[in-house]
């Protein structure tokens, strides 16, 4: 056998692909356990024998499985909002028009196979009311989404577009907690014709009140 040196080797490319390939099937594997059994009933052995990968390569990579679930939902989140907001600006139209989108897509998740629900709220249901940090991973996410409907409301023209988003989001949230418990994906449509009711563009102006022939003279 050669000498062994005790210096580290520097990593190389192929190292780096290696981390990386595992890396993703690491989050891949947690992401559906975590969604499918719940983040505290799915264990460290599950992941990796999912994953394929070995333990220490688990540890190495995300340090701890509280480190894992936080980057599965950081990850998850960021493609959940890149499709929610592709799948509303799809086709364009007025912003009416895709906020009557909202519903439709929401409804094409709930068919689908891997559809259980909210990670985001199944995370924080699951674990003490008092805990921060996923909560404020839930928040981040959630004002990240309301931001963005607001915008469409505002430019909408809504009375109240900060109202309009929160009460849409709570539409969101009721069909996404009542799709994941009935496995009916129609009660998106009976969200979506509530949604339709609030969409009421803001009073139009009062159109400025002509001057009388006497104010005109006397303001020459």
């Amino acid at each position: 056998m050669g000498k062994s040196s005790s210096k580290k080797r520097a990593a190389g490319p192929h190292d780096a692909g290696d981390d990386e390939s595992a890396r993703g099937r690491l989050l891949s594997a947690a992401t559906y356990l975590f969604c499918k059994n719940g983040i505290n009933a799915t264990g460290i052995d599950a992941i990796i024998n999912e994953a394929g990968t070995a333990k220490t390569t688990l540890y190495k990579l995300f340090g701890s499985k509280n480190n894992l679930v936080h980057v599965v939902l950081e990850t998850e989140g960021k493609q959940w909002r890149e499709w929610f907001i592709g799948a509303v600006e799809a086709g364009g139209g007025s912003p009416q028009a895709k906020l009557a989108r909202i519903f439709p897509a929401l409804k094409d998740w709930f068919r689908q196979e891997r559809f259980y629900g909210c990670p985001f709220i199944n995370a924080v249901g699951e674990h003490d009311k008092d805990q921060k940090q996923l909560r404020a991973i839930a928040m981040r996410h959630k004002k990240v989404v309301l931001g963005y409907i607001e915008k469409l409301a505002g430019e909408m023209g809504a009375a109240e577009p900060h109202m309009l988003a929160h009460q849409l989001g709570l539409l969101m949230d009721g069909a996404i907690v009542a799709a994941m418990v009935s496995r009916d994906p129609a009660v998106a449509d009976t969200a979506g014709l509530v949604a339709v009711s609030l969409f009421v563009p803001s009073k139009p102006k009062k159109p400025k009140r002509a001057e009388s022939a006497g104010e005109q003279l006397a303001a020459v």
